[in-house]
């Protein structure tokens, strides 16, 4: 029988448990203190110092900081590079012994690119282009990607490998047929709705040549069928597949439809998603180079976006062939414009990363 149990005897009488005083464990603490407190300071050090667990922290953190620190300068080793090559002429550049730090600093290439090269009206075009672009794409790779994650209807597994197939597509297997699709534009003749080609059938009409146009920059974005938009309807689904149904329920309960849920509730909650995907539709056509020259190619000495004038060389600071070093110091100077044109970006991205960051982790694509 357990001795909880057993019934006390008579003329025994039960012996109180003894409470311990709620504050031993701290006086307990306290002595400990003082007596460490009492010791002498190299005993103390022995101690906290001369143990395996303090060596092996101490290992690991350096070799840990060794290697944060040569993959930090690997990385950003080419940046100090351009940045010191952008400030330095032609006799600097064909210097053995000039390395990082230039020997007579100077803005005139910086200047030469501004004035000749018309590098402020063309950044502000890119930049207005680039932002309808990228607004375009956040909003109708939203809408798709809510269509695909959220409704079950015949195609949605086929629409989502065609998604999927537009990602592995070389650029370049499609630079041909853009070109001529772009170059004789009629919907409807290539619908095959109409027996020849015309301006939605009009007679002795000829199709539209939007080449040399931003017109198929904006088409492609509204339609969702440009490269990168295949990425943006992926990141989309992927992230409204984690949102709950619970809340689109509660919402059809109270009456709301399928567009009001979407724009009241479900948009709400993806705003850092939509701007991480506007960063980065934004950056990549800051940067696009396939589109400028696809569209804009056939438009001799005249630059229309960014990255048209990569390959200028300013004619007041051109330095003739047979100099020697011509190649190197032509090379800093398409550096030194690459340069100019991804300080914006870094700029809106020292302000927008927090959003960026949560946003690729709330899209489930990491690693």
């Amino acid at each position: 029988m357990d001795e909880k149990l057993m019934p006390i005897e008579k003329g025994k009488k039960a012996k109180p448990e003894k409470l311990k005083p709620a504050n031993e464990g701290k006086k307990k603490n306290v002595k400990i203190k003082a007596d460490f407190e009492r010791t002498s300071w190299i005993k103390r050090n022995s101690i906290k110092y001369l143990r395996w667990n303090f060596f092996f922290s101490v290992i690991f953190r350096f070799f840990r900081f060794m290697l944060l620190l040569g993959g930090a300068f690997v990385i950003l080793l080419p940046f100090f590079t351009m940045i010191a090559g952008s400030f330095m002429t032609h006799a600097d550049v064909v210097d053995i012994t000039v390395r990082m730090i230039p020997r007579y600093p100077t803005l005139a290439t910086y200047s030469a690119i501004i004035a000749e090269n018309n590098f402020f009206p063309i950044l502000g075009m890119t930049a207005l282009i680039s932002f309808l672009a990228a607004f375009f794409q956040m909003a109708v790779c939203c809408l798709i990607g809510y269509g695909l994650a959220k409704f079950k209807f015949r195609g949605n597994g086929l629409i989502m490998a065609a998604v999927i197939v537009s990602l592995i597509i070389p650029h370049e297997m499609l630079r041909l047929s853009m070109q001529n699709h772009m170059g004789g534009f009629d919907l409807l003749w290539d619908l095959g709705l109409l027996g020849a080609p015309g301006i939605l059938g009009l007679v002795g009409a000829s199709p539209l040549n939007l080449m040399n146009t931003y017109a198929p920059l904006m088409m492609l974005s509204l339609t969702g069928l440009g490269f990168k938009n295949g990425l943006f309807i992926f990141i989309f689904r992927q992230y409204f597949k984690g949102v709950p149904d619970e809340l689109e329920e509660s919402a059809y309960i109270d009456g709301s439809g399928v567009l009001r849920t979407f724009f009241k509730v479900i948009l709400p909650l993806s705003v850092p998603m939509m701007i991480t995907v506007f960063l980065l539709s934004f950056s990549w056509q800051w940067t696009d180079e396939f589109y400028a020259r696809l569209f804009f190619r056939q438009v001799a000495g005249q630059a229309r976006l960014l990255p048209d004038i990569i390959a200028r060389i300013p004619a007041s600071i051109a330095v003739q062939t047979g100099t020697g070093g011509e190649e190197l110091f032509h090379a800093t100077i398409r550096n030194t414009t690459g340069l100019m044109i991804i300080i914006p970006l870094v700029i809106i991205y020292l302000f927008f990363q927090r959003k960026l960051i949560q946003g690729i982790e709330r899209s489930g694509i990491t690693g």
